[in-house]
């Protein structure tokens, strides 16, 4: 949106509709996490790799395995943790309850005569961590000198039986993009190569320009910002499998009645 569709009252409106959307929206994603949470216990996934009383078979156990201790002593070894040792069975997860976390980034906003470093908040894309992982403790713990190299550990271990938990149960991740609420990875510079998965509505927001970011953090006096959702996107909602029965009716010839 250009800088003219925008002034404080505007922002404002836009700004309570986004929070509206966002409450809505995220009650309804944890509904569906709450219901598919037995699917991405890491025992599901992982089975007797993972340390219980009982037993749990899982016929992708081995591979998954596998691919968690490949990708956790790559990123253990390397900046910011620079943890030594190798992971070894059976592993201990002391939370399996889901929690989201906004996603957050610094950005310098800018004009001709004035630049601002704000943290700006995505407010429809979530961090998705196992509950007492929350991605602040992970800084705080890289920021002490004095920190326990288990718990520096601890944390890792989770965040990567998440991300290779996510990647195994495909089934998990279809039905959330089939519900509007795809699952992604990346990464952040505080984390290194982490692999870090994050849980977002198929509706975007966006940064307004620089100009009005500026103001609306002098008016508040915070240099917070947060985005404000994009109204071409809910015109755009798709029905994903309506999608594909409409390519399936044309790949047979027909077309559906106007």
């Amino acid at each position: 949106m250009t800088e003219e569709g925008y002034d404080i009252q505007r922002l404002l409106v836009l700004r309570k509709l986004t929070r509206a959307i966002s409450d809505l929206l995220r009650g309804q994603m944890k509904e569906y996490l709450s219901t598919l949470a037995p699917l991405v216990r890491p025992r599901a996934t992982l089975g007797d790799y993972v340390q219980s009383s009982t037993r749990e078979t899982s016929r992708i156990a081995d591979a998954a395995f596998k691919e968690l201790q490949g990708i956790y002593e790559s990123v253990a070894r390397a900046s910011p943790f620079n943890l030594s040792g190798e992971l070894k069975p059976p592993i201990e997860i002391t939370s399996t309850a889901l929690e989201m976390t906004p996603m957050e980034y610094s950005y310098e906003a800018q004009t001709e005569g004035e630049s601002k470093t704000v943290t700006v908040v995505s407010p429809l894309k979530w961090m998705l961590t196992y509950s007492g992982f929350a991605p602040g403790r992970v800084k705080e713990l890289l920021r002490d000198r004095g920190r326990a190299g288990e718990e520096v550990q601890r944390f890792l271990l989770h965040y990567v039986v998440l991300h290779v938990v996510m990647r195994k149960q495909t089934g998990v991740t279809e039905i959330l993009d089939a519900l509007h609420f795809p699952i992604t990875s990346g990464t952040e510079a505080d984390f290194g190569q982490l692999p870090l998965t994050y849980i977002s509505s198929s509706i975007s927001t966006v940064r307004p320009p620089d100009s009005v970011i500026i103001e609306s953090t002098e008016v508040s006096g915070m240099d917070v910002f947060e985005e404000v959702v994009r109204l071409e996107d809910i015109a755009g909602l798709q029905d994903p499998l309506k999608q594909r029965l409409v390519e399936l009716i044309r790949s047979h010839g027909e077309e559906l009645p106007s």
